[in-house]
């Protein structure tokens, strides 16, 4: 029996780096950026506070208490009082499971059905996708504040109808981004050869499609939750959104508007969880972009 060939003496390595879980892969790039490592904890302390701000909240956030009206910041009201004497510290902590919320069902409205028609109309082509971009198109020409406005003065103020006029809204979006990634995979050579063995439209869209293009339709949705947050607060701000006495970040600063002189604690704490949670959700959607990216995962894959 002849000895062994160099091919036999060789050792035994580690499996590579390739064979880990993508998600792994995915998140060890993420955590590598310290703006989107920051921005997952102010998310994850905006989700906490979300749970248990009823819980973690000093008072009552609609406990009325006019002799201690317009108090400011103490030790007893960290962010003081309002014009009824409601803490703000515990305001702005139950408001985040409000305005979480909205922004968080809002977005998977858009996302279903912008996602819905972004893979009809790329996989389609043709009349299908005229007619389907064609409707997107009208959507986006308006303004995003001013068709949410519209589409409130149809169905009335309130907040369910606030997450379906800000879903209505940010459709044209995602149905643009999926239907641009739709077309730059629906003639693969795997998509070919799917089709060639008989599968169904349906099974290729759902099983080969869609996972391939599932990429920039996360970043977009991690960007959007900032936009419906956003429009959240402008809406409620302008009376549309969340009623009272339920508190808002942007019923907050709605209520605030006449005391910015007299008592500046009212806008200031529900204006910096605003500005801190949409920046947040926006250096995570730049990180979610960078780890997505082939480079930036074959990098991951060498260290």
């Amino acid at each position: 029996m002849t000895g062994a060939t160099a091919a036999d003496r060789a050792p035994v390595t580690e499996a590579p780096a390739a064979d880990r879980a993508p998600w792994r892969i995915t998140l060890s790039v993420l955590l590598r950026n310290r703006l989107a490592a920051g921005g997952l904890v102010v998310l994850l302390l905006v989700l906490v506070a979300a749970v248990f701000g009823g819980t973690l909240a000093p008072h009552s956030p609609t406990a009325t208490d006019i002799l201690g009206r317009l108090q400011p910041p103490s030790g007893s009201h960290l962010f003081g009082t309002d014009e009824l004497g409601r803490d703000v510290f515990s305001r702005t902590l139950v408001a985040a499971r409000v305005s979480l919320r909205v922004g968080v069902i809002a977005v998977g409205i858009s996302l279903a059905l912008g996602v819905t028609v972004g893979l009809l109309a790329g996989y389609y082509g043709r009349w299908i996708d005229d007619v389907l971009m064609r409707v997107m198109d009208m959507l986006f020409a308006f303004p995003a504040i001013l068709l949410a406005i519209a589409i409130l003065a149809v169905l009335g103020p309130g907040v369910t109808n606030a997450m379906l006029a800000i879903g209505i809204v940010y459709t044209p979006l995602f149905a643009r981004v999926t239907r641009a990634a739709v077309l730059s995979v629906r003639e693969e050579v795997y998509i070919r050869a799917t089709r060639s063995l008989g599968a169904g439209d349906a099974r290729i869209i759902v099983r080969h499609v869609l996972p391939n293009v599932a990429g920039p339709i996360i970043v977009q949705a991690s960007l959007s939750l900032a936009f419906a947050i956003l429009s959240e607060a402008a809406l409620s701000f302008l009376g549309l959104g969340v009623q009272p006495p339920a508190p808002s970040w942007g019923r907050m600063l709605y209520d605030a508007r006449g005391f910015v002189a007299q008592a500046w604690w009212m806008g200031l704490f529900p204006g910096l969880a605003i500005f801190l949670t949409v920046l947040s959700f926006n250096v995570v959607g730049d990180g979610l972009r960078d780890a997505l990216d082939p480079r930036h995962r074959t990098a991951a894959d060498a260290r």
